[in-house]
């Protein structure tokens, strides 16, 4: 018999991959970390060495070995590219066509997925193999017929011309539909049809709750895809007219000897906005995919 009353040890528990499984709380090892820290070590070194490479000169980026800290020019080279690329004007366009292109992509992909994943009509199945065929589609097979209908409208050196072709994705509808699946009970859907509420009072009183996590994510993806977009701003936008971003930095540097140093400053200024958004945002968008998957 086990002895019990003040004298009594209290049970040790046990630690690592059996207590995962007997439901206690899991430790990780030094392997672990050392693999977390590789990692780590491995994701940042681009910006850190973007960051060094703009606080250089070119004749220092052109000698072996190259740099591996940092020099005294880099705000002298972010100054220049900030005037030179006018980003001031090409952060607002940016923003604002990532901001409305990732709004209307959730906005419709929560929708078209609730009705994909819940309801139930006539070729349905069909639909959605065609959604997802335009995803094996290579985007620069609609590069040509694209710009010659955006050239017809006159909408070149527009954002509106970026914006239209983004306001949709078959990524969206999908990611959404997988998701709805499992995290969207249908015993909500017929309670809220005894209640009497109609199919758009069931998508914004029951979709989008439910749907919340989801949202947050796909926002996110698709507001950095297309900070990021550069063939398609690239043809229908000029530097001198409404860049974007990406635009705006491809013109750093011209010359018969590309300036390395203002290219890596612009890339550097391009890339600090999403760091912002992600360290402000990130940890509410990784709460909520717990949060939906405990609900799913």
């Amino acid at each position: 018999m086990r002895p019990s009353g003040a004298g009594a040890k209290e049970p040790r528990l046990p630690r690592g991959p059996k207590a995962a499984r007997a439901g206690g709380q899991a430790y990780a090892g030094p392997f672990a970390y050392a693999v977390l820290v590789l990692f780590s070590i491995g994701s940042l070194f681009p910006l850190v060495w973007t960051a060094i490479a703009a606080s250089r000169d070119n004749n220092r980026l052109a000698q072996t070995p190259p740099p591996f800290w940092f020099g005294s020019n880099l705000l002298d080279h972010l100054k220049i590219a900030w005037t030179d690329a006018d980003l001031g004007k090409a952060f607002f366009n940016t923003t604002l066509v990532a901001g409305i292109s990732a709004a209307s992509v959730v906005f419709l992909s929560t929708i078209a997925g609730f009705a994909f994943a819940k309801l139930r009509f006539k070729g349905r199945n069909a639909l959605m193999l065609i959604v997802i065929g335009t995803m094996m589609v290579p985007p620069q097979l609609s590069v040509i017929p694209l710009y010659m209908m955006v050239a017809k409208l006159d909408w070149t050196d527009q954002l509106q011309a970026v914006i239209l072709p983004s306001i949709v994705s078959a990524f969206g509808v999908f990611f959404m539909r997988q998701y709805l699946i499992q995290a969207l009970p249908d015993e909500l859907i017929e309670a809220a049809r005894v209640d009497g509420a109609s199919s758009w009072r069931v998508v914004w009183n029951v979709v989008f709750p439910a749907a919340r996590p989801a949202m947050a994510v796909l926002g996110m993806l698709m507001f950095v895809q297309t900070w990021n977009d550069f063939l398609w701003p690239f043809l229908v936008l000029t530097q001198n007219g409404n860049p974007t971003v990406q635009v705006a930095v491809a013109g750093l540097g011209r010359g018969y000897t590309p300036d390395q140093s203002l290219i890596m400053a612009g890339a550097l200024l391009g890339t600090l906005p999403l760091l912002l958004v992600f360290a402000v945002f990130g940890k509410q968008i990784v709460g909520g995919i717990m949060q939906g998957a405990v609900k799913g």
